[in-house]
């Protein structure tokens, strides 16, 4: 029976979350929607469960149904502690989903409040008088600002959460955290904390280490996966580990992420790597012979060299980012771009590919989708937040073993498109 079950807002988010869960010696296995049938001895098998839905940037509603069934699914196979997983940069719209779902996982439990933790160092994102940065940038400043799909235009977290929860929003300041476990425990005892969806300032690992031992016995807690930094696995907080390769074969990078640390990243795989862009007025102009274009390019590299793994990408360092001025109709774009690159997904595979990383979130949970994967193994970790993981997609009716990475597009240093593949050996 697992000791912890995660619900996820992205695909990426649930395999951050997992990865850090490995980390800390949980044997972790992600499932692809509500666990149920064919999932059930996955589920049975493992320390922790994190489902990945794709409710970001769903309807509300759907978002928070999901949600809804996702806990209860999980309670059905036992588990009694839970974690609301969400980006380190809190993307949402001013109505949802984080608030609704929050409130429902709340209501759902019986609960009458939990901690709102976005922050996660590692991977620059800290809070600060209920302030989220982006490295040196408040969020509001930071690229993020320009998001495509949720654009996050204020950096104050009860700003952003007093419109999303019929809850009151609380804050636990940095000196409190600080002062250490026992202190932020004090303060989420008090009896405008007990109700609330409360903010707690975290800067460091030892602040996360401090909030998460504070919570222990709270039935839920939300926030990112740094939060996971002060839990403990059966093996003491030792993770070792590492699933099954798909073995041989070619492997590719679907790139539809916009954010700057992605084009970055593509900048620098395009000096090293066969790419092509996708171009989105081929797409519209015929969907099905553009993806063809692509997926032939990419197949056509492997004939050439199957060791270096062909990049198609979305946005490059020069290109104008959807959603910022002068680039019309980003949230469409953006959806066409995640529907080409699934499709590419699917016929690559189907053509042998064994090996996939996948970058931006939405990207992400429309090519496990469009798979058929079920259930994500998920292996040692490649940088903070992104690990392979083994999977067995349905593709024409055949399983066939492939190995996904799946990145946030704001997570991974600049050369992890072409490092990823070593860890793989």
């Amino acid at each position: 029976m697992p000791q912890l079950a995660a619900i996820a807002d992205d695909f990426t988010g649930a395999t951050d979350l997992a990865t850090m869960l490995v980390t800390r010696g949980f044997r972790t296995v992600v499932t692809v929607g509500v666990p149920e049938g064919g999932s059930g001895d996955a589920v049975a098998g493992a320390d922790a469960v994190v489902v990945a839905l794709k409710s970001r940037t769903a309807p509300t509603a759907r978002a928070v149904a999901d949600s809804v069934a996702a806990l209860r699914a999980l309670r059905a196979a036992g588990c009694e502690r839970f974690y609301f997983k969400y980006c380190s940069t809190f993307d949402s719209t001013p109505r949802g989903n984080i608030g609704p779902v929050a409130d429902a996982l709340l209501d759902e439990l019986g609960a009458p409040g939990t901690v709102v933790v976005p922050a996660f160092p590692a991977t620059g994102r800290t809070v600060y008088r209920a302030r989220l940065f982006v490295h040196d940038d408040l969020l509001d400043e930071s690229p993020m600002r320009d998001h495509p799909l949720t654009p996050m235009r204020d950096s104050h977290l009860g700003r952003l959460l007093a419109p999303q929860t019929v809850r009151p929003v609380h804050q636990v300041r940095h000196e409190t955290v600080r002062a250490g476990a026992d202190a932020v425990r004090a303060a989420l005892d008090e009896p405008r904390a007990r109700g609330a969806l409360t903010v707690v300032d975290a800067t460091t690992d030892d602040d996360l280490r401090a909030i998460a031992a504070a919570t222990a016995g709270m039935p839920l807690v939300t926030g990112a996966a740094g939060l996971a930094l002060g839990l403990t696995g059966p093996r003491g907080g030792q993770g070792s580990a590492r699933a099954r390769s798909a073995g041989r074969g070619p492997g590719a990078i679907l790139s539809g992420s916009a954010s700057a640390a992605t084009r970055a990243q593509v900048g620098h795989a395009r000096g090293l790597l066969p790419s092509r862009a996708v171009d989105p007025e081929a797409l519209r102009a015929g969907l099905d012979g553009a993806v063809a274009g692509l997926v032939a390019f990419v197949t056509d590299c492997w004939r050439a060299d199957p060791t270096r793994p062909p990049l198609v990408y979305a946005a490059a360092e020069e290109t104008a980012v959807p959603g910022s001025a002068g680039h019309a109709d980003g949230a469409g774009t953006a959806r066409l771009v995640e529907t080409a690159l699934a499709r590419c997904a699917t016929a690559l595979v189907a053509a042998g590919a064994r090996h996939l990383l996948v970058a931006g979130g939405e990207t992400s949970g429309a090519v496990v989708t469009a798979l058929g994967a079920r259930a994500l193994r998920i292996g040692a970790p490649l940088a903070p937040g992104v690990a392979w993981a083994h999977t067995e997609a349905t593709v024409d009716g055949a399983a066939r073993p492939v190995d996904l990475a799946l990145k946030s597009g704001n997570f991974g240093g600049t050369d992890m498109f072409t490092t990823a593949w070593g860890a793989l050996s």
